[in-house]
């Protein structure tokens, strides 16, 4: 009896002692292929994997819960070419990987000989290297000081001065290839750091340079899931992501975009909080030397005050990349002084000199001294603190900043003449309500008192002429505006207008040849301008159902939008009764005119077919997401979604968009509007709309591509559900691949297809908080291998009436192409 219990204790010691040690790797002991660590709370795992397609071995760490997603590679540069490594400690104590021929393919080489050391892997999902008996923080070696292509909270990315090491984020040289690509993200150690994300030599995207507070121009994070913190001394610039609330990561991709992703718990996909690149503006030297981009314009780049384009025909055509040249050449024989631009992020780091004890006012001194200093600026915008920065060349890579009371402010030379100009443009635009030059400031930082009496005299001379003048041209448009009852209380969208006469001639007098889509609002026509430009110009009926506020309502909500996938607005025509609003020409005119025919949905492969999906998808994420304003859509269906010529989608008509506050989820509205089919079942029944019933919508749209059929006017024999009923019944007995379009040729990706009915169901469930968020959706049909959840019984699955099926080809029409208005009775 006393032997066998002996033996049982021995045993269930032994068990315990396996059971404790699974997060670590002791002396003499090994890991191959299919053993792993597992960190305490089972957040990481380390083992051996290879990629896809491949015939190379890694060790590498990745979620216990997403083993698709690797966050760290030790042996990138030296994959094995079987699966018959080891893993194991040297006697003098290194990590070590050793081949099949027992030779060294890649080892920790931390310094010093300890015998006896021990590999653990730490639920921060940081490999670390100590003495056995040491429990401190105190590390050998620890993988967070080499990472690869992900930051994970508490690693650190920058200098550490003193060692003279860089530790740098390399993307993966392509999704299924570990192997360092050419894609950096970086600390610049110029002086002042900045970040820069490069392709090879090449600049992609750079933040400006540190000001004390945070990076030039970068909007001030605000969010819970990533604090930064920088460390900036004489020892150390490193930036750090404290915070383990949340399961969250920072990637930048094998495609060059820097990514920052949170897990929603809720439906265990991963959220793209902030991609770096968040609109065109931050597309590195974007409007060329001396150029600023500005995301709130129409066209994105102008040139600095003072500044014009260097070659007017290429800049003509929206290439920028040429830049700007100054209109009056500097000459330090004459007085000069300097222009204030406010809000902006700074220029790069390239010809360029930092002081870090020299005050401002020191500052323009010494660049007034210096006849190539072009421009200087405060290199620490803490209150007391001092530092100047000055610049030699041209100025490359300006944006606006996102933030207007941002501090981040250069001041750049200029001629005397320039800087009277400057004045005088100042008042005149500021009697006009369109402070177009808002980097002009009234009072100019001038060279000496001469130039400043100079400016003064000619102030005064101008100012009782100029205000008079300007109050006359500011009231006249005022009076104008409501006159033809259009009035925007937005001032900072100045939409281009088009008189009635060009647009007449533009459409050959509204010719019913010209007809190339009819809806609520009316009839829109194809029109080409004098200069040979064709357009769409959309004409609200005066019957029509979209009323004056909503015509509004577009112009100023498009004006403000820039993305690909979204229909650009060119301008506006309101004389008299007419109210028209003028677009860019989609030759292949709406979705609906390709998928639902069936000869020409023949045209849709199901790449393209993939491609508009997705350009869908980013098009609604940047409306709900990355948009200076949050927007929902509330009429997506495939009569909105315009394709141009080479078949690229874009998101039209925003006539029932709504804006969101930045903490608003949901809005209730008495007067439902929208088109049957599209519409989700809290917004039809209770007129409750978010960002979830746009989701609901797109679930749909994306379906109706999937199939080529129509969601609300689909017809089965064996039952009376409409689309997504159907989808979700063939779900159910895993027959989900019939509801793919009869029409698909043999190159399509069955596993592609399946996911994106998948996704397409997971976005119509009944309830809004069982739907993704665009997000979500973007990540979950653009990323291989993501596990999604299980769907949902999707929203109105009721079978409708046999008699509706027999409904009339005109009454078929109607519900699937007019919007419809329901006003919802008063709660009792």
């Amino acid at each position: 009896m006393f032997p066998s219990i002996c033996l049982f204790i021995l045993l269930f010691s032994s068990l315990l002692e396996f059971c404790t040690a699974i997060d670590t790797l002791t002396s003499n002991a090994t890991i191959t292929n299919g053993e792993t660590l597992v960190s305490s709370g089972k957040s990481f795992e380390l083992g051996f994997f290879s990629p896809s397609n491949s015939s190379k071995w890694y060790i590498g760490i990745w979620y216990k819960k997403f083993p698709e997603i690797v966050v760290w590679v030790a042996n990138r540069e030296t994959p094995l070419w079987n699966s018959s490594g080891v893993l194991t400690i040297s006697p003098d104590g290194d990590l070590i990987l050793l081949n099949g021929i027992r030779g060294v393919s890649w080892s920790s080489n931390s310094s010093g000989r300890v015998q006896g050391s021990v590999a653990q892997l730490l639920e921060s999902g940081n490999l670390v290297l100590r003495r056995k008996d040491d429990n401190s923080e105190t590390y050998l070696w620890q993988s967070f000081d080499f990472p690869s292509d992900t930051l994970l909270p508490g690693m650190k990315i920058g200098w550490n001065l003193s060692a003279n090491v860089n530790r740098y984020l390399t993307a993966w040289k392509y999704d299924t290839d570990p192997s360092p690509g050419d894609i950096t993200y970086r600390i610049d150690n110029l002086g002042m750091p900045q970040f820069v994300l490069r392709k090879g030599s090449k600049k992609l995207f750079r933040t400006g340079p540190w000001n004390g507070i945070r990076f030039s121009g970068s909007r001030a994070v605000s969010n819970k899931v990533f604090k930064p913190v920088f460390i900036y001394n004489d020892e150390e610039y490193m930036y750090e992501f404290t915070d383990n609330s949340f399961i969250s990561r920072f990637t930048v991709t094998s495609s060059g975009l820097l990514q920052r992703l949170a897990l929603n718990q809720g439906d265990s996909s991963w959220t793209i909080l902030r991609s770096s690149q968040n609109d065109q503006c931050d597309d590195y030297g974007r409007c060329g030397p001396n150029g600023i981009c500005k995301i709130s314009n129409k066209q994105f780049c102008e040139c600095l005050y003072g500044f014009v384009p260097k070659s007017q025909n290429v800049w003509d055509i929206l290439d920028w990349s040429s830049g700007c040249v100054r209109r009056i050449p500097l000459n330090c024989q004459q007085e000069e002084g300097f222009v204030k631009l406010s809000n902006v992020k700074l220029p790069d780091l390239l010809q360029f000199s930092l002081n870090k004890s020299m005050s401002l006012n020191q500052c323009k001194s010494e660049c007034l001294k210096d006849c190539s200093c072009i421009a200087y600026a405060k290199s620490d915008i803490r209150e007391g603190g001092s530092g100047c920065f000055m610049w030699f060349g041209d100025l490359i890579d300006i944006r606006e900043s996102s933030e207007k009371n941002g501090q981040d402010v250069i001041y750049i030379r200029m001629p005397v003449s320039e800087l009277s100009k400057c004045t005088s443009d100042y008042i005149i635009q500021s009697c006009f309500r369109f402070l177009r030059f808002s980097h002009c400031t009234f009072f100019q930082e001038f060279g000496n008192s001469k130039n400043t009496r100079l400016v003064l005299i000619l102030v005064i001379s101008l100012l009782s002429g100029v205000l008079i003048l300007g109050f006359l041209i500011w009231c006249l448009p005022q009076y104008c505006k409501r006159k033809r009852g259009f009035e925007t209380k937005d001032e900072d969208i100045e939409i281009p207008m088009f008189n009635l006469i060009t647009i007449t001639t533009a459409t050959e007098n509204f010719s019913l040849t010209n007809i190339i889509g009819e809806g609520g609002f009316g009839i829109v026509y194809k029109g080409t301008l004098s200069t040979g430009q064709e357009v769409a110009v959309k004409r609200l009926s005066k019957n029509s159902g979209q009323g004056l506020q909503e015509f509004k309502n577009e112009a100023v909500l498009i004006a403000k939008l820039q993305h690909r996938n979204l229909v650009r607005l060119l301008g506006c025509c309101l004389e008299g009764d007419e109210r028209m609003l003028i677009y860019e020409y989609m030759p292949n005119k709406s979705l609906d005119y390709f998928i639902f025919d069936q000869h020409r949905k023949a045209l849709l492969t199901w790449q393209k077919r993939f491609d508009i999906i997705m350009g869908i998808s980013r098009g609604l994420l940047y409306l709900h997401m990355d948009s200076r304003l949050r927007i929902i859509h509330r009429d997506l269906k495939t009569g909105n979604i315009l394709l141009d010529s080479n078949l690229n989608s874009k998101i039209s008509d925003f006539g029932l968009a709504r804006i969101f506050c930045e903490d608003q989820t949901e809005s209730k509205t008495k007067r439902v509007i929208g088109t049957y089919g599209y519409m989700s079942p809290e917004y039809a029944v209770d007129g409750k709309f978010s960002v979830k019933s746009d989701v609901f919508s797109f679930g749909v749209l994306l379906l109706e591509i999937v199939s080529g059929k129509k969601n609300r006017t689909f017809h089965h024999p064996g039952h009376h559900h409409n689309l997504a009923g159907h989808a979700w019944l063939l779900w159910n007995e895993g027959r989900a691949e019939e509801l793919m379009d009869d029409i698909y040729e043999l190159s399509f990706v069955e596993s592609e297809v399946l996911k994106c009915i998948h996704v397409g169901l997971l976005c119509v469930q009944k309830l809004p908080e069982d739907r993704p968020t665009m997000a979500s959706v973007v990540v979950m049909l653009s990323i291989e291998g993501v596990t999604l959840p299980q769907p949902k019984e999707p929203g109105f699955f009721t079978e409708r009436s046999c008699t509706g099926s027999d409904m009339s080809r005109n009454e078929e029409r109607y519900l699937t192409h007019n919007m419809v208005t329901v006003t919802m009775p008063e709660a009792r």
